[in-house]
């Protein structure tokens, strides 16, 4: 009797049948997923803090996009690692905005040295230069070497027909450039949102700018007052003409440096403005400076009367009547002696003038570079039910303060400063207040009448208000041929520009931009820097693990399946 033979090609025609069923089924699920993914957007991002997640004020802005915004960034080219990573950080964020802003939303990443001749790039740089892009030249440190690269760290957003340059580099200047150009990260976001905004404004708010009691001119707050109006409608204000009822039309009210005290009936529309909802910004000094007489053969400087104190006071700050010096200072100009038959003028640090740079990390404040201050003063917070309060600014390691009356003589530059004297730390100068003001006016009848005001106002609102003790932080310098303002915060001693101007738009964006793209400056990426003694020593040990790993893994993988195969069709 004949022995059966094994009919294979039944089991073999069964895989193929199985094989094709598995091959259409994934074909199918990835047709599925993709038509799927088409219908419903949605993004994952796994990293800790978030940093590839759009704010929804920045959402929101993008979507409602009214005209196509291009983006062009000046950061194309080849740079070192550390540069790289700022490049294809701004790459990551534009793509981002993209999702959102649909077609209307277009970037292109150009290389300002990419010209074939050495006098096309010059063009194209006094071009870039032309519309106020200054090269930057930002050194690192790759493998142990110091690396620089001149870079234009900027980039043009542009809608209907209009332009805004936005600097792609900030941070602060005194920090390592590491950490810099992380900070530089966490502010792009808000950098470009906060362009395209300025390009496709909506309902513009009002500020009022007062005056009437020797406050900043018109040239002297220009740039500030400038930079206010390309968001806002700016108008000067005298309390003196105006109607409490007028005042309700103003968002907010900036007082900047007064030099006379204002009356009863002021402060009281002054008041009622505030715990009604407005806004307000007090650039103030505590005490009364004549440079004149400084430079002439000293002064003593004594307390100035604004008849504020006590509004402040109820508000829940205090500013001293006292004067701080600091190490960390700007700078003056002063003889020091003859070249030929002309004085010899040189710039002397000045402890009067504290270049502050610590601050909290608060919106407002958050990655910003140093600020310049003049003849300021301490605050101090008392109590005042249901407001918030927030220092922002703070004097350097090495403060002295001097109670009134303040001896101020420019000669003092030439002195070496003791600086045992410099005792005190971190003094606050700049506050945040937040919450439902009191009236200072409740319970007391109105200045120059008999009608009592209640308690509690029926139209209280929360507000906002900051106070800084220096009422020169928004004065510009003037050109001494044109009397044009220069840039708020330029120092033509120091040829550096501070950033006054930032706080201050920073400031106002945060009281009056109910969209909340303000608190984008909040987002916080944490450096998580390697090891550079361990990098050093351990570097060939993990170049071979990077190399071979791979390959040992692929073989034993490769001899897996041999084995495998091997044993499944050893019966047949």
């Amino acid at each position: 009797m004949a022995s059966a033979t094994p009919d294979i090609s039944a089991p073999a025609a069964s895989r193929r049948r199985r094989d094709l069923l598995r091959f259409g089924a994934v074909v199918g699920a990835l047709l599925l997923l993709n038509f799927l993914g088409q219908q419903f957007f949605f993004r994952l991002d796994l990293t800790q803090e978030k940093r590839y997640t759009m704010a929804p004020a920045t959402k929101q802005l993008l979507e409602n996009l009214k005209q196509p915004v291009t983006v062009t960034v000046y950061l194309d080219g080849d740079f070192p690692p550390g540069f790289r990573r700022l490049q294809q950080a701004v790459r990551e964020t534009l793509n981002e905005m993209q999702v959102y802003g649909g077609t209307n939303l277009h970037y292109v990443f150009v290389d300002p040295s990419a010209a074939g001749t050495e006098k096309a790039r010059n063009e194209y740089y006094a071009s870039l230069l032309k519309k106020g892009l200054r090269p930057t030249n930002l050194g690192a440190n790759e493998n142990g070497k110091r690396v620089e690269k001149i870079i234009f760290p900027w980039a043009t957003v542009a809608a209907g027909g209009k332009e805004e340059q936005v600097l792609l580099l900030r941070g602060n200047q005194a920090a390592p450039s590491d950490v810099r150009l992380n900070q530089s990260i966490e502010g792009l976001e808000y950098e470009l949102a906060s362009a395209v905004r300025k390009l496709n404004p909506g309902q513009r708010k009002r500020i009022g700018v007062l005056e009437g009691h020797g406050e900043l001119s018109n040239a002297e707050a220009g740039d500030i007052i400038g930079s206010l109006q390309q968001y806002y409608d700016v108008f000067r204000v005298d309390l003196r003409k105006t109607r409490p009822q007028d005042l309700r039309t103003l968002s907010a009210i900036i007082v900047a440096k007064p030099a006379t005290a204002y009356t009863e009936p002021e402060k009281f529309k002054l008041d009622q403005f505030i715990t009604q909802g407005g806004n307000a910004l007090f650039f103030v000094d505590a005490m009364r400076v004549n440079l004149d007489s400084a430079n002439r053969g000293g002064m003593l400087s004594f307390p100035l009367d604004l008849n504020l104190e006590d509004q402040l006071f109820k508000y829940g700050v205090r500013v001293n009547p006292d004067l701080l010096l600091d190490l960390n200072s700007g700078v003056i100009p002063l003889v020091t002696g003859t070249e030929g038959d002309k004085p010899k003028v040189e710039p002397m640090p000045w402890q009067f003038y504290p270049l502050i740079n610590s601050f909290s990390k608060h919106p407002i404040t958050r990655n910003l570079d140093a600020v310049y201050t003049k003849f300021v003063s301490t605050i101090d917070t008392v109590k005042a039910a249901g407001i918030r309060k927030t220092p922002l600014l703070f004097t350097s390691r090495y403060t002295r303060v001097l109670p009134a009356p303040v001896p101020i003589n420019f000669n003092d530059a030439r002195l070496e400063p003791n600086q045992k004297l410099y005792k005190e730390s971190f003094k606050p100068v700049g506050y945040l207040l937040e919450g439902q003001f009191k009236s200072l006016y409740a319970n007391r009848a109105e200045p120059g009448t008999s009608t009592f005001l209640p308690a509690t106002s029926p139209n209280a609102k929360p507000s906002k208000v900051l106070v800084i003790s220096d009422g020169d932080f928004i004065r510009s310098e003037l050109d001494p041929k044109t009397g044009n303002p220069y840039r708020l915060g330029f120092d033509r001693l120091a040829n550096t520009e501070f950033a006054n101007r930032e706080l201050v738009l920073n400031a106002v964006d945060y009281m009056l931009d109910e969209s909340g793209l303000i608190s984008v400056r909040g987002k916080q990426i944490t450096l998580r820097p390697l090891d550079k003694l361990k990098v050093i020593e351990q570097k060939s040990r993990w170049q071979l693990l990077n190399l071979a790993a791979p390959l040992v893994l692929l073989g034993v993988f490769g001899a897996v399946r041999a084995w495998r195969r091997k044993r499944r069709y050893a019966s047949f």
